[in-house]
């Protein structure tokens, strides 16, 4: 008998919804076990992981996993870390960069593949659109949510996007540095230590 989560990954990987409005045609990109215990929740893949098929396969993922305080062997270990973004692929170009997670990919998939991950002890919530559906209600803007991190409880932390495009915000926060980074790392090492 097939888990279930395999046959829903399956379904995802054969979905066509948004084929006629995709640039690049459909390829879904993401990473689940019903064992993992840290989610990552993206936004949607760029041309390099459309092109890859592999999650943060690019600069972003190299500045995310040195957020988390985490190697590559480990980041890409579906029993450890889902990586589950809003959109699974990538939505095409606008006028200033990439365009917004289409909506209905999360409105078909990200319920039914959230309850089957029920492990799941710290979600990371990357860029507005994620933190919308994982937070709820959020602060007015995204510095004003990451800034209110300690607010959204022990199993879920908003970040801003780790793109190269971010680096202007970095530089106004410096506070995001010196007081999540250290409270991200911590709150990833324990949820993977809880393990077994």
């Amino acid at each position: 008998m097939t888990e279930p989560l395999i046959s829903v990954l399956k379904e995802v990987h054969g979905c066509r919804l948004c084929a006629d409005t995709l640039a690049l045609g459909p390829r879904p990109v993401l990473q689940a076990h019903k064992d993992a215990v840290v989610l990552v929740a993206g936004q949607a893949p760029g041309t390099r992981v459309h092109a890859s098929g592999i999650p943060f396969d690019d600069a972003s993922g190299d500045r995310l996993r040195d957020w988390m305080g985490v190697d590559k062997e480990l980041f890409y270990d579906p029993k450890r870390i889902a990586i589950l973004p809003m959109a699974f692929c990538y939505p095409g170009k606008g006028r200033s960069g990439d365009l917004a997670p289409p909506p209905l990919c999360a409105e078909t998939w990200r319920t039914q593949l959230l309850g089957l991950l029920p492990n799941i002890k710290l979600t990371l919530a990357i860029g507005r659109y994620a933190q919308n559906w994982h937070l709820g209600q959020t602060e007015n803007n995204l510095t004003e949510t990451v800034r209110a991190w300690a607010r959204y409880g022990p199993g879920l932390i908003p970040l801003p996007h780790p793109s190269p495009r971010n680096n202007i915000w970095l530089r106004r926060n410096p506070w995001f540095e010196l007081e999540v980074l250290p409270h991200l790392k911590r709150k990833v090492r324990k949820a993977l230590s809880t393990q077994r």
